[in-house]
């Protein structure tokens, strides 16, 4: 078991995997993350465009459930693999077919750059991951299935948040 966050603007009790927008970084989803000041500024980008206050929502994650009983594909680092999935997904892939979590990297401002260089074709591969090497990758987790999200994933308290 671990506690993880959703940052938003809106208190989500009972998280739906088909209310996620297209074309992030793990296709539509419920995203949720381990490192409470991820979720954080995902609360506070979401609060700038809505006119809203920011909202964290802390729930229990049943990792060793889900482990024993979803297809979760997992990126422990930066790699070629994550790289090719992010701009599959970006490009309009939806993985919900193939897996039931996913978990790894954020494509966010730290690295957002190296992968649209890299869509665009501005820089090769080989660059593109010499300059992802030199980041640590934040954390994200993508529910795409209802029932497994249901099973593993528990909805805890609402964090005090202020900016």
């Amino acid at each position: 078991m671990r506690l993880v966050f959703h940052g938003s603007t809106e208190i989500i009790s009972q998280p739906l995997v088909n209310m996620g927008r297209k074309g992030l970084d793990f296709g539509s989803g419920f995203y949720v993350t381990d490192i409470l000041s991820q979720a954080q500024k995902w609360a506070d980008r979401m609060a700038r465009q809505r006119l809203k206050d920011p909202v964290i929502v802390q729930y229990q994650f049943d990792d060793e459930w889900a482990l024993a009983n979803s297809r979760w594909l997992r990126f422990d680092h930066y790699d070629v693999n994550w790289l090719n999935f992010i701009v599959q997904c970006r490009q309009g892939y939806e993985p919900a077919h193939e897996w039931d979590i996913i978990e790894g990297g954020i494509a966010n401002d730290r690295v957002i750059d190296t992968v649209e260089g890299f869509i665009n074709g501005t820089i090769d591969a080989e660059h593109a991951l010499s300059e992802l090497s030199k980041h640590q990758p934040n954390n994200q987790i993508c529910f795409l299935n209802q029932t497994i999200l249901e099973k593993c994933l528990t909805f805890q308290h609402l964090e005090d948040y202020a900016k």
